[in-house]
């Protein structure tokens, strides 16, 4: 067994270890010492970093209780090291950690749900919360109650203990859920309301945690999915949504706390100009109607092929091939391109026989695109090449 000297000091940065063995690891070596400062990938809480002698170290696991440090280069066995630990990594893991325990604490005494998984990732941590009668969402209201019992207590500075207490103690403590293992048990109490079993790194005091901030309550795998951030991580959140806030205020002239209301009514305005607009795009490509006809290709028998992309969305190029094959003898083959991908609808005239289901089909699928219909009219999407496939197939 590796003896972990995070266990009795978290704060501890810098140790020496003996070398007891080595192994290859790719282009890596993994390195076991007698003892270590750096924590392991374990309970949702990543591995620490830093320098054993002159490698870094890039990966920390554990093996049935050995813990296995990767390394750049190699060491040498028997060898006395001496570990450095990347503190400001091992502190945001610190205040994330225990930042889960506050929120999954207030959730389970405020609304009675049971966390079931915590990871913290490079710029946001989440953790999973199984609720009572399957509930996967929470109000806004609720959210804030969680955050301000949470940040009450750590600006209470309530201290956070960690220890191992015996068998017997265990089974006398309030815990918020039974430990996921009978041996070697250590518990982790936050103030006088929140005391579960874990193994990894906390700070002292509540207060070092700074920060808590709920970012989103979402479904996920039928359980609550609730994203947030602590410590330098909050501060940092903070930061980047107050100059947003106040530079989208500044650029709409109206302060920030009038800015959700200048949103909405930009909002309208967007909405009032694009159905102008539509309208605008209506009647200009009705109006060419005859034009579009007249320049239309004849095709060998004799049938007018009208074929061309223009500006519209679905609803007006269904009307565009509607309105062109009211005429006779009229196959209309229209697109209209939003970025590199193509909406089409193509449709016939009731005297031609062309089946527009089978064309647009057979010209979309060997160009990755899709559609289909009725013998006189057809819908798809794809690439732009569809339509000259299509017209080629026409032309026979």
């Amino acid at each position: 067994m590796t003896e972990r000297l995070y266990y009795d000091n978290a704060y501890l940065t810098a140790f020496e270890a003996r070398v007891l063995e080595l192994r290859p690891n790719g282009d890596h070596f993994d390195v076991l010492l007698d003892r270590s400062a750096f924590y392991p990938t374990s309970g949702g809480q990543p591995f620490d970093t830093g320098m054993l002698g002159g490698a870094q170290v890039v990966d920390v696991n554990v093996e049935e209780g050995l813990v296995w440090h990767t390394v750049t280069s190699p060491l040498t066995v028997g060898d006395t090291v001496r570990g450095q630990i990347d503190w400001p990594r091992r502190f945001d893991h610190m205040q994330q950690h225990a930042g889960d325990h506050m929120i999954a604490g207030a959730l389970h005494r405020m609304m009675g749900g049971v966390t079931i998984g915590l990871h913290i990732s490079e710029d946001v941590s989440t953790i999973d919360v199984a609720m009572p009668e399957g509930v996967t969402r929470i109000s806004e209201e609720e959210i804030r109650r969680i955050e301000l019992d949470v940040n009450e207590h750590i600006q209470r500075d309530v201290p956070i203990r960690c220890w191992f207490p015996t068998e017997e103690e265990v089974a006398a403590l309030p815990l918020r859920k039974k430990p996921t293992v009978s041996e070697h048990v250590r518990i982790v109490a936050i103030g006088d309301d929140e005391m579960v079993a874990c193994g990894g790194t906390h700070p002292a005091t509540a207060g070092q945690i700074g920060l808590v901030k709920i970012l989103s309550v979402t479904p996920a795998r039928g359980k609550m999915r609730v994203a947030f951030v602590a410590g330098q991580r909050a501060l940092r959140d903070y930061f980047r949504c107050h100059e947003a806030a106040h530079r989208a205020a500044e650029l709409l002239s109206v302060k920030v706390e009038g800015l959700a209301d200048s949103v909405a009514a930009l909002q309208e305005k967007l909405r009032e100009a694009e159905t102008q607009l539509i309208g605008f795009r209506r009647e200009q490509l009705l109006s060419r109607m005859n034009q579009l006809l007249a320049e239309a290709e004849i095709l060998p028998d004799g049938i007018k092929m009208v074929a061309c992309f223009v500006e519209a969305d679905a609803m007006l190029l269904r009307e565009l091939v509607s309105k062109l094959i009211e005429a006779p003898g009229v196959i209309a083959l229209l697109g209209a391109a939003t970025g590199d991908q193509c909406s089409y609808v193509f449709g016939r005239s009731t005297d031609v026989t062309a089946d527009m289901g089978s064309l647009l089909r057979d010209s979309a699928r060997p160009l990755g695109g899709k559609g289909g219909g009725r013998p006189d009219f057809a819908q798809g999407g794809g690439c732009r090449e569809i339509l000259a496939a299509a017209c080629e197939m026409l032309r026979g």
